[in-house]
């Protein structure tokens, strides 16, 4: 399924709000930029992303902003949603504009494939999804997946991705036809897998020291 991309909607007019644009000269760290984020509400005027998931991201700009350079997008990742729905978001800072996506979860996270993720770790093997703050790391090619994106996990949580190979890449049972036929998306061993439509599009724009934050 090609990347649906939903413009933003300005949001209600709310007196106790102020809606300005950012200007980009006023904010020059980190932590000014996502204060000013947060103090506008320029992100997600349509409420697409869970309020929660929205609020732990753009803390974890800051929280890693050594490892986390790029501040132009990120990406988010609700794995409370069922793997059907489009849970992963590619968010413009700088525009407002979100990109809905699906993505599928670990096998061992969801054992009895319900469609709904409910274990996560960050052990070799286990097959499970893990949650928190990762920074992209570049596209890369591998021998059984083919293109994909690198991924280094920023937490305990999910500091073994790179040792698990959890990556971004496309896959069949990631792809509409998979979820027209049997109701859902099929389950990876851990990564964060993508429709093949989708793949060209995220290996391009998530380059490298972006971030992307999975939560539940």
């Amino acid at each position: 399924m090609a990347a649906n991309l939903v413009s933003p909607i300005p949001a209600p007019p709310t007196p106790a709000i102020h809606t300005a644009a950012l200007d980009p000269t006023t904010a020059q760290s980190p932590e000014a930029i996502t204060a000013e984020l947060n103090s506008t509400r320029l992100l997600d005027p349509r409420g697409q992303v869970r309020k929660e998931l929205m609020q732990r991201a753009t803390a974890a700009l800051d929280i890693h902003k050594d490892r986390v350079s790029k501040r132009d997008r990120m990406y988010l990742v609700d794995f409370t949603k069922f793997s059907g729905e489009e849970r992963l978001y590619e968010v413009d800072l700088e525009g407002g504009q979100i990109t809905l996506m699906r993505t599928s979860h670990g096998r061992g996270s969801d054992p009895t494939h319900t469609g709904y993720p409910t274990l996560f770790g960050n052990t070799p093997d286990s097959h499970m999804s893990s949650v928190g703050a990762f920074a992209t790391a570049g596209a890369s090619w591998g021998a059984q997946q083919g293109p994909n994106v690198l991924l280094d996990g920023l937490e305990y949580s999910n500091d073994r991705a790179r040792e698990r190979a959890i990556i971004i890449h496309g896959a069949d049972y990631a792809d509409p036809a998979f979820l027209a036929r049997e109701g859902k998306l099929g389950r990876s061993y851990g990564c964060f897998s993508v429709g093949h439509a989708d793949l060209p599009r995220l290996r391009d724009r998530m380059g490298e020291g972006r971030l992307l934050f999975a939560w539940a």
